[in-house]
């Protein structure tokens, strides 16, 4: 990350939307030309049945994050080599919230955020520990690529249903 030069009080994050793919590159050329960067990347783990390998990617496909003073230099940020946009609410640039970047770069290891994915079988029975179907309990089927989400197939009495759960939702039933 580059460091801005001045202590302006008018200097906030803000959002902006790279071109697809391009977000390293815009990245990199808004810090080349003096503005401070965060590029939140994390890596998390892909296999397949031979092979496993960690792969890096952006948090937050397609977008970046930017300190700079709209006002001085809204449109070398606009324009900047990888840029799509600005994000912004109306005609005003959106600010992102400092401590939204602290809590992002303080949970980030050696730069990067880890997606630890639990390794979970076909058929194992599993209890959804979070979010609105807590405390049910349903077989994994599969885990859906690219999305930390797992489709379960829901028993409750005598009902089946497939549903889609975040992977950090779910918990292995011992003894099963």
């Amino acid at each position: 990350m580059a460091t801005d030069g001045g202590g302006s009080n008018s200097m906030n994050w803000y959002p902006i939307q790279t071109k697809p793919k391009q977000e390293r590159l815009a990245s990199a050329n808004l810090s080349h030309i003096g503005m401070e960067t965060f590029l939140p990347l994390m890596k998390e783990r892909k296999g397949t049945r031979r092979t496993e390998e960690t792969i890096t990617t952006p948090l937050f496909p397609g977008y970046i994050f930017a300190k700079f003073d709209p006002i001085d230099h809204f449109r070398t940020v606009k324009y900047a080599r990888g840029v799509r946009s600005i994000v912004t609410i109306g005609t005003v640039p959106a600010i992102v919230d400092e401590e939204i970047i602290a809590t992002i770069q303080s949970r980030m290891e050696e730069g990067y955020l880890t997606v630890s994915t639990q390794r979970i079988a076909r058929g194992q029975l599993v209890r959804i520990q979070d979010g609105p179907m807590r405390g049910l309990e349903a077989i994994f089927e599969c885990e859906m690529p690219g999305q930390q989400r797992a489709l379960l197939l829901l028993k409750a009495l005598a009902y089946q249903a497939r549903v889609v759960v975040p992977f950090d939702h779910l918990g292995l039933v011992v003894g099963f």
